[in-house]
């Protein structure tokens, strides 16, 4: 376990050395965000518009997500001359309040999988609805009602606790609701929760789950609006002009 924690210590400073470099969007949202069309991201969630871009996700909660690596673990292929080893990695993304994303990569070397999860993650983001176990007074702290997710073997069990509770959790769950924003919750899970990575995709799958139920005070008649690709489609029609760098002299 310790070769490659000293790995992921080495490289993972690291992580952020790319953010330096200007965004030039690549999709028609990319481009809406990036000149101010869309002010929040709960328009691009209101209209299940598919994110293809992580710049995206750090344009509007850039400076208050955090990642942390799950775990890293060495999977291995037959082949004719032997095995050949790559390192898989799980992170967690999430801003504390109301965010949560996992991602999940695959590569030869540690610090390009934690990269690549990265990346994954905040393209996975979703947004997190948290509520009340009795009254409602003060801010929501936890689970709206009863959901369930499932990965595998893997069936993981949300539910709301009083205030105070905290998160009564394993390990991994315990990560991911702290991260999401929840404050106080139970949880059950069955199945082979050794195994780490269908354990934390259960416990996302169930957290995402909290905006799939809808409860009676969401049944107030829904007012359509146009899409942002369809209120800003004359401007979408424009070419995009890429910008030519300024030539500093020295």
């Amino acid at each position: 376990k310790q070769w490659y924690q000293r790995r992921v210590a080495i490289t993972a400073g690291g992580r952020g050395a790319g953010d330096a470099k200007e965004w030039y969007p690549c999709t028609k949202l990319g481009r809406l965000v990036k000149d101010g069309m869309i002010k929040k991201i709960e328009e691009i969630y209101l209209f299940s518009l598919p994110i293809k871009e992580a710049e995206i996700i750090d344009f509007f909660l850039g400076s208050k997500l955090k990642d942390e690596v799950l775990k890293i673990m060495p999977v291995q292929k037959q082949t004719r001359a032997g095995q050949r080893t790559r390192f898989k990695a799980f992170v967690a993304i999430g801003d504390f309040d109301g965010h949560i994303g996992l991602g999940v990569k695959c590569s030869k070397e540690v610090a390009t999988a934690i990269r690549g999860a990265i990346i994954l993650a905040k393209l996975s983001v979703i947004p997190v609805r948290r509520g009340y176990w009795g009254n409602k007074i003060g801010t929501p702290h936890t689970v709206p009602c009863k959901v369930t997710g499932k990965c595998g073997s893997v069936l993981v069990r949300l539910v709301p606790a009083p205030r105070g509770t905290g998160l009564v959790s394993a390990p991994v769950p315990k990560k991911l609701l702290s991260m999401a924003g929840f404050e106080d919750c139970y949880t059950c899970a069955t199945g082979q929760t050794a195994t780490l990575g269908n354990f934390a995709k259960a416990t996302f799958a169930a957290i995402s789950a909290t905006y799939a139920y809808l409860t009676p005070d969401m049944w107030s008649p829904t007012v359509f609006t146009n899409s942002p690709y369809q209120e800003y489609t004359d401007y979408l029609a424009k070419p995009f002009v890429k910008q030519p760098k300024k030539e500093v002299k020295y």
